[in-house]
């Protein structure tokens, strides 16, 4: 293959530049603390974000039920980097939330990490 007969990316791939104009560019989203296990739940219906970007809207219908942000990125079918931009904008547009763990898990967790601690300390 010579000149005009390489191929310069698969066809397969898609539009290269799609994820960084979906963002705006933006590719950082420090100010919320987002990883790949953190849950989000909407707080308003698919119909009531349905004037948002087809991206935005899809997020919000996805996430009637808690997702974690790496599930949000696999239904999307976006990179990580993009889906935690346009989730950071859906959370200060008042469109999702963030669900911690319970009470009784986080409880649960600590009273394991104590039981460790006191195991630890009887060697």
């Amino acid at each position: 293959m010579t000149g005009r007969d390489e191929a310069w990316f698969d066809d397969a791939a898609g539009p290269i530049g799609r994820p960084y104009t979906v963002t705006g560019g933006r590719t950082r989203t420090d100010n919320i603390g987002l990883d790949l296990l953190t849950l989000v739940v909407a707080v308003t219906t698919p119909g009531q974000a349905a004037h948002l970007q087809p991206d935005y809207a899809k997020i919000v219908r996805l996430c009637q039920q808690p997702l974690s942000v790496a599930e949000v990125a696999a239904y999307v079918r976006l990179p990580m980097p993009v889906v935690k931009v346009l989730i950071s904008d859906l959370i200060e547009g008042g469109y999702v939330i963030l669900r911690g763990d319970s009470p009784v898990a986080a409880m649960a967790d600590e009273r394991i990490l104590q039981a460790v601690l006191d195991g630890i300390r009887k060697l």
